[in-house]
Parts: C-alpha cells; structure tokens; sequence
C-alpha cells in the first residue's frame, strides 16, 4: 500500500509562516479539517460584513436558533430541525433546513464539513446586526 504525503506551506500576510505535514493514512476529512484551519489562520472565514435578519421569517428565526442555541461547537441539520420545531412550535421539514443552512455557508456564516453520517456545521466568527 502506498505511503501518503501531503505537505501544506503558508503565510498569513503579516509575516507568519507555517508548514504542515501528513503522513501515511491521510483522508479527505483530515484534510479538509486541515483547510479549515488555514483559512481560519490566513482570516479567510471571518466575516467581514454586516448580515441583517428579520426574526419574522424562516430564515431569521432558523439563524436565531443557531445563535442563541448552537454557539460553539458544531451541529447538524437534524439538530436545528428539533430546535426550530420546539422553540417555534411549528413543523419545518428538514429539506427547508438544509437549503437555509446552505445559503448561511455560502456566505461564509457557516463553516461545513462533511462527516460518515452528513454535514456538520459551525458557527464562524461574525459581525451580525439584528
């Protein structure tokens, strides 16, 4: 079986280098984790923007949730589900769920990472006004 080598050299633009190396078992996982933690380093998964939104929407009350609830650490889409069901009292299906938490990705609110059994997700470091 072939040994794996992956190598990853950066600065962060104010004169900081870093050089990490992997060796041998090296999945996609491990190295997106590794991706993940570069751009939090080189700042490019801060946002820099200011993000309003109406807590009479879906959408405002699904990003509510994720701040007062799901602060640190990660979660799923199944968690936000189960949240927004017993807060709100209300049924959402869990396609809505995952569109939502796609477009809080997609503007960089969000960090995703996929798992063995889906997407996991985490807040980034913000700058939101409600």
């Amino acid at each position: 079986m072939p040994k794996h080598r992956i190598k990853i050299e950066f600065d962060d633009g104010q004169g900081g280098k870093y050089k990490i190396s992997m060796e041998g078992k090296v999945s996609r996982d491990k190295v997106l984790k590794i991706i993940d933690m570069v751009e939090t380093i080189e700042g490019k998964s801060e946002v820099n923007q200011s993000i309003t939104l109406s807590k009479d929407t879906n959408f405002g009350r699904l990003y509510n949730l994720i701040e007062e609830k799901f602060t640190f650490g990660s979660f799923t889409s199944t968690d936000i589900l189960e949240a927004y069901e017993d807060e709100y009292n209300t049924p959402i299906r869990l396609s809505v769920i995952s569109t939502y938490l796609q477009r809080l990705t997609e503007r960089g609110v969000l960090i995703r990472n996929r798992t063995n059994l889906g997407w996991s997700y985490r807040r980034a470091q913000l700058n939101l006004q409600r």
